[in-house]
């Protein structure tokens, strides 16, 4: 059995007594805990404020003197007002976050007898969030052994719906954790911040698979693993955060990497590896760009997802792994399983949670708070803090969000834009002619990309259709294509090419025009998706 811990508050009223022998007539709500015949209990984490001291070490001393084997851990929690819920949380949640809980080596009740009314609540509340990683006890009295009163136990539930403050101050934590995935950074764009919202319930409430969908550079890899540093704060993972980037695994190295080997296993095979899934025991495993995984590793991931069990190459006995999942890719998984690429049970398994990260240019309105982020990010990696001047920043901003700037590698192109800015500027300060050469550099950067999907149409409409366009039609449609990928419907992609014609006309039907533009030159948008997803 795991050591018990049990965490209370020590009560002012129903702890107390006289000292001398009889104390022991009295039911005494912390006292009797450690005298229960059925309930070994290894630590008492006994909480009291500054005025309480002294009862706290007569309370200590009777503990251990009923049961030699607890430790008992006085922790003075000082209030200026145990009745004021605000003040109360916020103590205990600094506590919460300062222990040192251990829920794979440890056992804890939370006792929430003692105290006032308000520190039961609060107790309740970080209990039922995951700060305090236990169970919640209550004692009353009943129940006599030799005439020692030890009362009874009981697992109990409370009725919250009242305490509105609480429930405020509950709600701001949550959005705490909230900004806490967005590395802090306050972003604008009303779908993104839900999509967050949404996402930190999942996270603090499911160990079902997540899988975090966008076009590469949306910042997958990023977001996984602050939802693993969030569930850790938590205290509802231990173990590891193990990242692994599928498309890097090959061949038999494939299996040996994620799910280990023995020795002698195959030629090469000098010592036993782990791999990486038993890496991640007890914490969690980001599989990014999971859908470039070869139909073995898919079949094997899938039973260890259900089963939390595996075998390692070479051997001849199962292990266990017990993680949680996260999976990445920028491709559309139900594509793959049409294509008979990807398996649709395991696809089965990770929809449950399924959140579509937005690129950088659907957000534009996020650039300003990303590139100030950027600048703290430089500053902490270089150990030097460079500014914009005033008419520098304004000149990118406008750039930055204009319909112009295609950020195709998302926040990755403005991570190494922020960086080559920085590097440049010496002197701490970056200036107008650094913007403006930074903005030729993406200009082409993109222009790049332009002509890689000029290049595909040939293989959307054949050599002897291309040639028959003009160049004009031929720019126009390689700009349509390319608005249309990086689109995550016909319509937004229309939004995006009549922008300005659509604010003249009095109702705008954007996906139907784009329907039938493609129509002109015999393509539809299934067709120009599906060619993506090849490529």
């Amino acid at each position: 059995m795991k050591p018990l811990v049990v965490i209370g508050f020590l009560g002012s009223t129903l702890d107390a007594a006289k000292f001398g022998p009889s104390r022991w007539n009295k039911w005494r709500p912390s006292v009797a805990i450690a005298m229960q015949e059925d309930l070994r209990i290894d630590r008492f984490v006994l909480l009291h404020g500054k005025q309480h001291s002294r009862l706290a070490g007569q309370i200590a001393e009777d503990i251990e003197s009923v049961s030699p084997e607890t430790a008992v851990d006085q922790r003075l929690l000082g209030f200026d007002d145990p009745w004021e819920f605000e003040e109360v949380y916020g103590k205990l949640l600094d506590f919460a976050r300062d222990y040192p809980f251990d829920p794979d080596k440890e056992d804890y009740l939370i006792h929430i007898t003692t105290g006032t009314h308000v520190a039961q609540i609060c107790l309740f509340l970080l209990t039922e969030a995951r700060f305090l990683p236990g169970r919640l006890l209550q004692s009353q009295p009943g129940g006599s052994v030799k005439g020692n009163f030890i009362g009874r136990l009981s697992m109990i539930d409370l009725d919250l719906s009242r305490y509105d403050s609480i429930a405020s101050r509950f709600s701001i934590q949550t959005a705490k954790d909230s900004s806490f995935l967005k590395s802090g950074i306050e972003t604008k764009n009303i779908a993104f911040n839900s999509l967050i919202d949404e996402i930190e319930k999942v996270a603090g409430r499911s160990k079902a698979p997540i899988l975090l969908t966008g076009p590469t550079g949306a910042g997958k890899s990023q977001l996984a693993r602050r939802i693993y540093e969030l569930k850790k704060l938590k205290h509802q993972v231990s173990g590891s955060f193990v990242e692994v980037n599928c498309a890097t695994l090959r061949g038999d190295s494939a299996m040996s990497a994620l799910f280990g080997h023995t020795k002698g296993a195959f030629t090469g095979a000098a010592t036993e590896r782990a791999g990486l899934l038993r890496t991640a025991d007890k914490g969690m495993v980001f599989l990014d760009e999971i859908g470039e995984l070869g139909a073995d590793e898919q079949a094997m991931i899938l039973r260890a997802i259900e089963e939390k069990r595996f075998l390692p190459v070479g051997a001849d006995q199962e292990v266990g792994s017990d993680f949680q999942l996260l999976a990445g890719t920028n491709r559309d998984l139900s594509v793959a399983v049409a294509n008979g690429t990807f398996r649709d049970d395991l696809l089965a398994r990770l929809n449950l949670w399924t959140f579509i990260l937005p690129g950088l240019a659907d957000r534009r309105e996020d650039i300003e708070p990303n590139l100030d982020y950027e600048l703290d990010r430089y500053a902490e990696q270089e150990g030097n803090r460079v500014t914009f001047n005033k008419e520098a920043r304004d000149s990118y901003l406008k750039f930055a969000t204009s319909p112009g700037a295609l950020w195709s590698g998302n926040f990755r192109d403005l991570a190494a834009s922020v960086t080559r800015m920085a590097t440049l500027s010496p002197e701490g300060r970056i200036g107008r002619r650094t913007v403006d050469l930074e903005i030729i550099k993406l200009e082409r950067l993109w222009q790049g990309n332009k002509i890689e999907v000029s290049d595909s149409l040939e293989d959307l409409l054949g050599g002897r259709a291309l040639d028959a366009l003009d160049p004009f039609d031929r720019v126009q449609l390689a700009e349509v294509i390319r608005v249309s990928r990086n689109s995550k419907s016909m319509s937004e992609a229309g939004r995006s090419l009549f922008a300005s014609s659509r604010q003249r006309r009095k109702s705008a039907n954007d996906a139907d025009r784009l329907k039938k533009y493609l129509a002109r030159f015999g393509l539809s948008w299934a067709e120009i998706n599906a060619e993506t997803s090849r490529r």
